[in-house]
């Protein structure tokens, strides 16, 4: 079996454990909550059977490098794609970013109203660190490695992390004003600091310490840029039938991107740039080339269409 299949045999059996894992965390809307079922599905509308879970694999393959059992990571695999949904879903209210697509269908304050969709990401929110508490295995994974990966988690989410992004991003939209400097301080925290938790929680969960867990952490922050530097050239290059959102929005807005600082070549570049430091931390960190999967998906984030 070549590399690209290989790839997509792990990914594919990483994605069906996770849905599954998302699928119990959520539970069923009747019972004792029929009564707020509507929140419970609109919950589910923008959680369940979408998305790249990108952030569950890292998790759940840095878990596996650390120790070679990547299922003990996988309620926290869950937590971290419930986290990315509800800043989704807060992404897309009108006070925001006012989307009305997302994941190729419309957003959850088109469908269900702007009430029920601010609820439904708090409650993502929450269930998040609930439900990885309740189904990790503790004997396995370490009533101390729960909590400093969940630490990381709720660090990555917060003011100091995803939130302060999105924070400096709305600021910066208002002004008009932002230059690199403060554009890469935008998307390491608001796009990066998720697929640093990703990765991080995966690797303390694996048993990584030390250099190793530093070199997860580097690994994280070159594909976190290289993500969202791609999406600025998406959001110019590609329609919203591939990208499943809208597209072409932050040029009509006047919204300062990579795109707009630095030209589609330089920024294509850069992203590469980022791609190639992903992969040298894998290789200081001891990652060999024999196990191609963290390579190979550092490659295919800067040469996705979508």
């Amino acid at each position: 079996m070549n590399e690209g299949a290989c790839f997509k045999a792990r990914q594919e059996e990483y994605v069906r454990a996770v849905e599954g894992q998302l699928e119990r965390s959520l539970g069923a809307p009747g019972g004792e909550r029929g009564h707020y079922s509507v929140l419970i599905e609109a919950m589910g509308y923008s959680l369940l059977g979408a998305g790249k879970r990108l952030r569950a694999m890292l998790c759940l393959e840095f878990c596996r490098l650390g120790c070679g059992e990547w299922r003990r990571a996988l309620p926290f695999a869950a937590a971290v794609e419930e986290v990315h949904a509800y800043s989704l879903i807060h992404d897309d209210l009108p006070c925001m970013d006012d989307d009305v697509l997302r994941r190729g269908k419309p957003s959850c304050h088109v469908r269900y109203g702007e009430w029920c969709a601010l609820l439904a990401g708090d409650a993502l929110l929450t269930l998040a660190f609930e439900s990885a508490l309740r189904d990790c295995d503790m004997a396995a994974v370490g009533a101390e490695r729960a909590v400093q990966a969940l630490r990381l988690l709720a660090q990555s989410a917060g003011c100091d992390g995803m939130v302060g992004g999105q924070a400096l991003d709305l600021q910066a939209e208002e002004s008009g004003a932002r230059d690199g400097a403060l554009l890469h301080e935008t998307h390491a925290l608001k796009t990066g600091a998720l697929i640093r938790a990703s990765c991080g929680m995966g690797a303390i969960l694996g048993g990584m310490d030390g250099e190793r867990l530093s070199g997860a952490l580097r690994y994280a922050d070159e594909i976190g840029l290289a993500f969202q530097i791609t999406d600025d050239i998406l959001d110019e290059t590609s329609t919203p039938e591939e990208m499943g959102k809208s597209v072409g929005k932050d040029k009509k807005s006047g919204k300062t991107t990579y795109v707009t600082l630095y030209g589609i070549d330089r920024a294509r570049e850069e992203a590469q740039a980022c791609a190639g430091r992903a992969k040298a931390a894998l290789l200081e960190m001891g990652v060999p080339r024999t196990e191609p999967f963290l390579y190979e998906l550092a490659e295919r984030i800067v040469t996705r269409s979508h």
